[in-house]
């Protein structure tokens, strides 16, 4: 028997729909919803609380005491699908995104005048879609879920009143499962292919935060790639899974896949005591992403029902390119205790038309957020945000390699709702 390889282009990493996040690919902006509120304008110059750990650990050095900042995002999207086609038959009900809840929590505490030290647990990635049994689009994807969770321990250091520094290495934690419904042989019907996989990996985020005037001030905030091997199994099941051209059924599997860096730079400009405007734009090197594969060991051909070959046919070609996102927003200090916030997003997709798959069937988006802050007491505000998530209408056109038949194209209509309920404390 000849020992061969299953190299499965699924891309655990891209199987991120974004149509239910609010930033581009398949990263998530909520980490805070006091910034929410903004559309995440001032993320990198703000400091409003103790989630600039993660906005900017340099902000840190701008916060009195010790303060504690924890909530959660919630995100409800919705998918229409229509002018579908292709050799497959199915149903295409859309909405294939669960109701979702992204918490976060952070803690900060300016030890003197100079340092601080801070941490955060947070989600940068994550998402789940699951689309309908007999899924028309089966064939290229039927079902995503992956979880990133980071934990942060931060410092800054003040030069003076003016400058700051910050630094905080992330610990990160990623699990996924893929599933897709696969002809690996022709003489009998469609098999899922089921994928999981883990990995705990390091990264870093650094900034640096200048009071340009008394009026302005300026951030920079730099979060790295994270380099992951996912270890885990492949499972096959349904009819190829009892040809004699596979032994067993369950693969060890492992994949390689890089999250990317991306750099945050943002103004703050108090207008008036009571006005402040926030502008932002964030660059992220999506261009990484060419391709992912799941190599499968202990696959075994036999029986000369299928060639070595033939292993290779689940691919998922993904080819995307840097982003840039911009934002604008504004804060209004209604009275002492209020303050009203706004913001308008514009959010580059990295997919491409030639590429784009059910997995990722994302375009460019624009995002309008309103927000409020209320001071419950001297030391603890309660913030609330609405974000309205609209992409342009896109295509998706596939066609599967041989052996298998499988093609599908479809038009995607995504927009989301989001909501986010923080608190913060300080003592």
């Amino acid at each position: 028997m000849k020992k061969v390889m299953l190299k499965t282009t699924l891309s655990l990493a891209v199987a991120m729909a974004s149509s239910q996040l609010f930033a581009s690919g398949f990263a998530l902006n909520e980490q805070s919803v006091s910034g929410m509120g903004t559309g995440f304008a001032g993320r990198s110059s703000s400091a409003d609380d103790a989630s600039t750990v993660y906005g900017n650990p340099a902000g840190m050095a701008r916060l009195n005491g010790q303060q504690i900042t924890g909530g959660v995002a919630a995100i409800d999207a919705s998918t229409d699908i229509s002018d579908t086609g292709g050799n497959s038959r199915g149903s295409n009900k859309g909405d294939m995104v669960p109701f979702t809840a992204v918490p976060f929590g952070f803690y900060t505490n300016k030890l003197n005048d100079q340092w601080a030290i801070g941490f955060g647990v947070y989600a940068p990635f994550g998402l789940v879609t699951d689309y309908e049994n007999g899924f028309q689009g089966r064939g290229f994807g039927s079902k995503s879920e992956v979880k990133v969770m980071t934990f942060q321990p931060t410092v800054s250091y003040a030069f003076n009143d003016r400058v700051s520094i910050g630094f905080g290495p992330t610990i990160n934690r990623i699990s996924g499962v893929l599933e897709s419904d696969r002809t690996l042989n022709p003489a009998v019907s469609d098999t899922n292919v089921k994928i999981k996989g883990d990995d705990t990996a390091l990264g870093f985020n650094v900034g640096v935060l200048v009071q340009a005037t008394d009026t302005t001030r300026v951030g920079l905030t730099y979060h790295s790639k994270v380099k992951y091997k996912l270890e885990g199994h492949t499972t096959v099941s349904g009819p190829t899974a009892t040809q004699p051209f596979l032994r067993n059924n369950r693969y060890d599997a492992s994949l390689k896949i890089d999250t990317p860096e991306s750099y945050d730079l943002s103004v703050t400009q108090d207008l008036t005591d009571a006005w402040k405007l926030y502008g932002g734009a964030t660059w992220t090197r999506w261009s990484r992403l060419k391709e992912i594969t799941v190599n499968n060991e202990g696959v075994t051909a036999a029986g000369g029902l299928l060639a070595p070959g033939q292993l290779t046919s689940i691919t998922e070609e993904q080819n995307w390119h840097d982003t840039w996102a911009y934002a604008v927003g504004t804060s209004y200090q209604l009275t002492k205790q209020v303050v009203l916030r706004t913001g308008l997003t514009f959010d580059q997709s990295p997919t491409n038309n030639t590429d784009r798959s059910p997995r990722i069937p994302t375009g460019d988006r624009t995002i309008f957020s309103v927000g409020l802050g209320y001071k419950v007491m001297d030391n603890m505000t309660v913030d609330l945000a609405y974000s309205y998530l609209k992409e342009e209408d896109i295509k998706v056109n596939q066609t599967a390699d041989a052996p298998s038949t499988a093609s599908y194209r479809a038009k995607y209509e995504n927009s989301a709702n989001g909501f986010g309920l923080g608190m913060t404390y300080t003592f």
